[in-house]
Order: structure tokens, then C-alpha cells, then sequence
């Protein structure tokens, strides 16, 4: 995805000099990209992310905090999965990253969410949570009906950590499953240019956020459009019904029609597409739209009468099939 690229590359380039930061975007990069792994009975660290440099970022920042030398590997694609991947392991020394890093707690088991600290942290950290999430596992597609911002998580547990600390940046996210993956998933549009700019990655959110206008009023202009039609093939329907009523109206009471109301009746029929306003203005004298309105209806109730009297079809009877109201 064009857009996901463009997040990911913008958020590896966002450096938080903050030490709890760093901290808790690595840990949650670890978390989401991988976690840990057993080699030959010892617990290695593992992430496994998109790009090159992304990896070499991951193995600096290891090596800066915690004093460890990872390995770099290129994972060739398989299956589901376009293109290659980098892997950043580390098996000497493992498991203490995996303890200071809060992937394994004191009796060494693994953590199934992510440490606690860092979703209860200060709202920087809670951001770097996000950060590292998103940038091992994260996707965002363009604004539209489907549109959203989702992070693939590694257990529910994880997914409802990250919800916890979505809520406490102020952005509405929610946890659900997809196909078995635990996920948690921002759609309203709002919310994810609040994740996107919460995160760091400021440019894409401006991006995201006009091209989201843009296509809300495109949108609108074409439910206008839609709206107007409907409108305009509605108007013509009910004239052609309107006319052909009072024309019924006309050959039913013949000479007996009295002389203002077969004047209204002709007004409509000279005029077929005019509003009852425009047909008050060509009567003689003129007419407001109320008093054209009252005058045809009471021709075609006088009509309507005597066609019941007489038992003949009356006015309604002569409106098309499918022009009826």
C-alpha cells in the first residue's frame, strides 16, 4: 500500500531523544514484529520488519540502549507476502534483552500483552508505543467507505493494550479479530489523523486529511446531483399527472364547468411545466399560487363527483401507468 509506505517511511525517520521513549518504541516494535524465539534451548529476540533500513535503525537502537550486537538476515518472501523482509535477532544475551525489554517477566514467562509501564507511561511514550506498533505492523488504506488505519497484533492481550493506550491519547480505536489475527483497527476519519499525527508522522496526516475532504465533497456533489434528479424527474411526473387529471377533469363536466375553474384548468394545461406561482402570474387577473392550487382541486373534485354519479371512470383514471403519486 502506496500510503502504508508512506507512513512507515516517514515514522523511521522520527527520533524521540527522550530515553522512555525509545524505550517504549522498541519494545513495542519487538512485540508486534515478532517477540521472542527459542534457538538451540536459549531465548532469542526477534524482529522481523519491511525494509533494510528500518532493520539497521532497529539493531542501532538495540545496540545504543541495551549494549547488545544483533545479527541482520534477509528473509526471502513466501507465501502471502510481497517482496523481502529483514530480521533482527539476538541470541547471545537473550533473554536479558527479553527481561529489560519487559518481554519476559521475573519468572520468565512470556508477556502476552505488553509491559505495563509502558501503556500507564506519559502520553510521549504512549506515542512510541504506537510508533514502534505501527511500524511492524501497521497498515493504513485510503480515506473512503472502508477506510482505516490497522495495527495486526501479536495476541488479544496485545490488542488490548494498544486500545488502552490509543484511548488515552485521545483516539477512538477498537480491538476485533480478522480471520483468526487479533487486530485493532481506528476507522473514523477524524481519529486517524489524530493516530497519524500522534505518532509522528505529521506529513501524512495533512496528506490523508485533504485527500479525506477532497472525497467528501466529491461525495456531496454527487449525492446533490443524485438529490436534484430525483427532484426534477419527480416534478415531471407529478405534472404529466396533474395534466392529464384536469384534462379528464374538463371532458367530464363539459359545459357545466364553472368559468374560473375551467380557466385554472386551462392555465395548466397551457402551461404544463410552470409552478402554481408562474400560473398565477399568466392568469387574468392574476392569481396567487394558493388560489390556482384551490381552484384546480375543487375542478377535479367536481369532476370526480359527477363520474361517480354517472359511473364513469374519473380523473384518476386517466394518469399514465407509473406517473401515479
Amino acid at each position: 500500500m502506496p500510503l502504508t509506505a508512506d507512513v512507515k517511511s516517514e515514522l523511521a525517520a522520527v527520533r524521540d531523544a527522550r530515553p522512555t521513549a525509545r524505550v517504549a518504541e522498541l519494545t513495542a516494535l519487538l512485540r508486534f514484529s515478532g517477540g521472542l524465539h527459542s534457538i538451540a534451548g536459549r531465548v532469542a529476540v526477534e524482529a522481523e520488519v519491511e525494509s533494510e533500513p528500518l532493520a539497521r535503525r532497529v539493531a542501532r537502537d538495540l545496540m545504543e540502549i541495551y549494549g547488545v550486537r544483533p545479527e541482520l538476515h534477509r528473509v526471502q518472501a513466501s507465501g502471502g507476502r510481497a517482496g523481502g523482509h529483514f530480521a533482527v535477532r539476538v541470541i547471545e544475551g537473550g533473554e536479558t534483552l527479553a527481561r529489560q525489554t519487559g518481554l519476559l517477566d521475573q519468572r520468565r514467562r512470556p508477556v502476552r500483552g505488553l509491559p505495563n509501564k509502558l501503556t500507564t507511561g506519559a502520553r510521549p511514550d504512549l506515542a512510541a508505543v504506537w510508533r514502534g506498533a505501527f511500524l511492524a505492523a501497521g497498515s493504513l488504506s485510503e480515506p473512503g467507505r472502508s477506510a482505516a488505519l490497522e495495527i495486526a497484533c501479536p495476541s488479544g492481550e496485545a490488542a488490548m493494550a494498544l486500545v488502552g493506550a490509543a484511548h488515552r491519547l485521545g483516539i477512538a480505536a477498537k480491538a476485533r479479530e480478522v480471520r483468526g489475527v487479533p487486530r485493532v483497527v481506528v476507522r473514523d476519519g477524524e481519529a486517524i489523523r489524530l493516530a497519524l499525527s500522534a505518532m509522528g508522522a505529521a506529513r501524512t496526516a495533512a496528506s490523508w486529511e485533504e485527500l479525506r475532504q477532497r472525497r467528501e465533497v466529491r461525495a456531496g456533489v454527487n449525492r446533490l446531483v443524485n438529490f436534484d434528479d430525483a427532484n426534477l424527474r419527480r416534478s415531471a411526473q407529478a405534472a404529466v399527472a396533474a395534466c392529464a387529471r384536469v384534462e379528464r377533469a374538463l371532458e367530464i363536466l363539459a359545459d357545466d364547468v364553472p368559468d374560473h375553474l375551467k380557466q385554472a384548468g386551462e392555465l395548466r394545461l397551457a402551461h404544463r411545466d410552470a409552478s402554481l406561482d408562474e400560473l398565477g402570474h399568466h392568469a387574468d387577473p392574476p392569481l396567487t399560487k394558493d388560489a390556482v392550487a384551490g381552484r384546480i382541486r375543487r375542478l377535479l373534485a367536481m369532476a370526480d363527483k359527477k363520474a361517480a354519479v354517472d359511473g364513469i371512470p374519473d380523473t384518476e383514471s386517466a394518469v399514465p401507468v407509473g406517473f401515479e403519486d
